[in-house]
């Protein structure tokens, strides 16, 4: 991951014969500021690379892709083998501070 001028390079190692975003625009990134608010985020290939970016994070922490429940994504390599989900950041998820009692016993 690299930043400049308000846009994140993710480089991808193991492509295949190349990128593409399968069923129209790229989907499924999402971009946070150092205040941890993730905005999705407009996406586009360039060559081993996609670039990143939303005007709402002017200087870009952490990336996501397809993180979450049931995530929108279509990035894939021209093989057809999809990119995995994946994170940048190393921030506590939401599930972090629940009880480990957070299943009832039967």
């Amino acid at each position: 991951m690299a930043v400049a001028g308000g846009k994140v390079r993710i480089r991808f190692s193991h492509i295949g014969s190349g990128l593409e975003a399968k069923g129209g625009a790229l989907r499924g990134f999402a971009v946070a500021g150092a205040d941890r608010k993730f905005y999705w985020a407009e996406a586009v290939i360039d060559g081993d690379s996609v670039i990143v970016s939303n005007p709402n994070v002017s200087t870009p922490v952490a990336i996501r892709y397809a993180w979450g429940d049931s995530p929108v994504c279509n990035l894939f390599n021209r093989e057809g083998l999809p990119a995995s989900p994946f994170r940048t950041d190393e921030w506590p998820r939401v599930t972090t501070e629940r009880s480990s009692n957070f299943w009832p016993a039967l």
